[in-house]
């Protein structure tokens, strides 16, 4: 039974690991999709307006 014992914990991370990514492969795109497409557009816009202007008078 020692080999049962040996193989559990692999398994065990194998079926989390596979829940996890078919957690993240289904939230994917959807109706969440275009919120999270404003709010990632949102901070990309205030990080352009945080940076200082390039000077080109020198």
């Amino acid at each position: 039974m020692d080999y049962v014992s040996a193989l559990l914990p692999p398994f065990v991370m194998a079926a989390l690991f596979i829940a996890v990514i078919r957690v993240i492969v289904k939230t994917q795109g959807g109706p969440n999709k275009a919120k999270e497409d404003a709010a990632v557009d949102a901070a990309l816009a205030r990080a352009d307006h945080a940076r200082p202007a390039p000077d080109g008078d020198r």
